[in-house]
């Protein structure tokens, strides 16, 4: 599991790729999410487009990122393109929860923008 950050405004996105599974997976999401909300990000988009795979640890870890987050006033999206890891979204209705995009540029817009 690694995750890149790139900001797009100011937009923090963390590009995920590799597998959010039990253990390593589910502690880097973590750490990288804690670090954004140190950080002062407002508006933070997991990019889950190159995960390989997410297991059961791997949603809590989302689901608890996600609550962090917003306890901090801080929105947290995810940007998600792979057939496989959506229908497992809907199938757990993660997409009635947590806003998830097909698109970057969507998810960007739906920030309200991307001044500074």
């Amino acid at each position: 599991m690694r995750i890149d950050v790139r900001t797009v405004g100011n937009v923090h996105i963390l590009d995920c790729m590799g597998k959010i599974t039990v253990g390593w997976g589910a502690l880097t999401i973590r750490n990288a999410v804690r670090d954004e909300l140190t950080g002062g990000a407002s508006k933070i988009l997991l990019n889950l487009s190159n995960a390989e795979c997410i297991d059961e640890a791997g949603f809590a870890e989302l689901v608890v990122s996600h609550t962090t987050a917003r306890k901090q006033g801080v929105q947290l999206k995810f940007l998600d393109t792979t057939k496989r890891i959506h229908g497992m979204f809907l199938a757990a209705k993660f997409c009635t929860v947590f806003e998830v995009f097909d698109s970057e540029q969507a998810a960007i817009d739906s920030f309200g923008g991307i001044g500074l």
